[in-house]
């Protein structure tokens, strides 16, 4: 029996430090500006880093560190980034026994850094979307908790399969719908819905879940609501995180601070906050405190895995004196 089961993907991570002047202005890109360098020149870099990532490791490191018997079910190839993950897994002390060695390559992801600018990430979804039904081993499957992170692409295909087998053994799931899974048929869309304790997105993806623009984040957290009964959450960058359990909502954000690296906030904050859900008996306060504290920790560090919070350190939880605001839900006829 394990405390937790991790599904998403595993990732061989290239971090690469370039300089700022490979940035320019460009209008007809959507954020106005690009990354350019000369077809057929060789590109100086100032820093590279290798790393281990994706989101079902990035939330299994997290579990293990705060001190949760966890496993990650996923999919790597049979090549040296998929050996070397399955060996971070096992020296970490997180079960590699629902690992599947898939034909094509593991997943790898290029993160480009430039000083001042946000991350630029080129991704091959390899190996972790060959991962079939047929390659759980369903009957294994015991914990009380999945999480699940985004399963992109292909692999997107078994979140109702998940949620389903997880409903009918009682098991609650955090999901993090990725694109690919809001995106899905609107009948399996609704059937997920209907059957997971825990939605997490972050403020684009509940605005493409939701159809409600993008800076009209009221009308996102009661059109959310409305689509699921469960437990919101929705993260918004440097802006911080809202909850909503359908009668208050939950505010909450870190103080200003110097960014290492941004890769893997999303992962560390939702599996901080369902680690404060178990550790204090759902206190969705104390959760999205350690969801806070543990991104922060991620963020100050290079890599989506070193700086995660141990549970031996918790006591970091208080010390970033994060304050909660509650308020009550609203409808459209006002205040539930």
């Amino acid at each position: 029996m394990f405390d937790i089961i991790t599904f998403g993907s595993a990732t061989w991570d290239i971090s690469l430090t370039l300089s700022g002047k490979k940035v320019k202005d460009n209008a007809d890109l959507i954020i106005d500006k690009g990354i350019y360098f000369n077809l057929g020149s060789k590109i100086s870099i100032r820093d590279m880093y290798f790393g281990f990532g994706g989101g079902g490791v990035n939330t299994a490191t997290t579990f293990k560190k705060q001190g949760f018997k966890v496993a990650y079910c996923g999919s790597v190839g049979d090549d040296i980034p998929g050996k070397e993950i399955i060996e971070y897994l096992k020296k970490t002390g997180i079960d590699s026994s629902f690992v599947k060695k898939a034909s094509k390559p593991t997943n790898n992801s290029v993160i480009l850094h430039i000083p001042g600018q946000d991350r630029t990430i080129l991704v091959y979804r390899g190996a972790s979307e060959m991962l079939k039904r047929s390659d759980i081993q369903w009957g294994k499957l015991k914990s009380p908790w999945f999480y699940l992170a985004p399963l992109s692409g292909k692999l997107s295909i078994l979140t109702e399969d998940i949620v389903d087998f997880a409903k009918k053994n009682d098991i609650k799931v955090l999901a993090n719908l990725g694109n690919s899974q809001i995106l899905t048929a609107k009948a399996k869309l609704r059937n997920i819905l209907n059957k997971i304790d825990i939605l997490l997105l972050n403020k684009e993806e509940a605005s493409l879940l939701t159809g409600v623009d993008y800076k009209k984040e009221q009308e996102i957290i009661l059109k959310t609501n409305a689509m699921h009964k469960g437990l919101n959450v929705i993260t918004k960058g440097e802006e911080g995180v809202v909850v909503s359990d359908g009668k208050k909502v939950y505010e909450a954000k870190l103080k200003k601070f110097n960014i290492v690296d941004a890769t893997g906030a999303g992962d560390s904050f939702g599996s901080g906050f369902v680690s404060g859900l178990i550790k204090s008996n759902y206190d969705i306060e104390y959760a999205i405190r350690l969801g806070l504290t543990n991104s922060k920790r991620c963020l100050l560090e290079r890599g989506s895995t070193n700086g995660l919070l141990a549970a031996k350190d918790n006591y970091l939880v208080e010390r970033e004196n994060i304050k909660v605001i509650q308020r009550p839900c609203q409808t459209k006829e006002g205040r539930v």
